[in-house]
């Protein structure tokens, strides 16, 4: 077993073409609330796994349905993607501010999905 293992799943981000229209859809249809909402992106409240929808996301894939994420919550990304490089991951896009405190840092699994650390540049003393 390595040194360090990523934790469970926290989030799946999936790539849509229009925000208003899926969050209509996930809330309106199929009952799920919407936890946040700002340009582009939705943060819906599935339950232990939360789902984000991303127009950005969509716009960076030829094909929408592959246009997919899977995000570890880490509690220091820079911890986290120094760990992981020790055991032979080689990153996509180094640590990087996303929203806020909130950092991420990207890797792809052997089939190229695209696999992210999401939390805190550093852990909190």
């Amino acid at each position: 077993m390595p040194a360090f293992s990523v934790p469970p799943v926290s989030m799946v981000m999936l790539g849509v073409r229009n925000i208003e229209q899926s969050v209509s859809f996930y809330r309106d249809k199929l009952g799920i609330k919407v936890q946040m909402q700002f340009e582009g992106f939705a943060f819906l409240d599935t339950g232990t796994v939360r789902v984000i929808l991303s127009e950005a996301l969509a716009k960076n894939s030829a094909n929408v349905a592959g246009a997919t994420e899977v995000i570890f919550t880490v509690e220091d990304v820079r911890a986290a993607t120094d760990a992981l490089k020790q055991q032979g991951i080689t990153f996509s896009h180094e640590p990087h501010q996303v929203n806020g405190p909130m950092w991420a840092a990207n890797f792809p699994d052997p089939d190229g999905h695209l696999l992210t650390l999401f939390g805190p540049e550093r852990k909190a003393a």
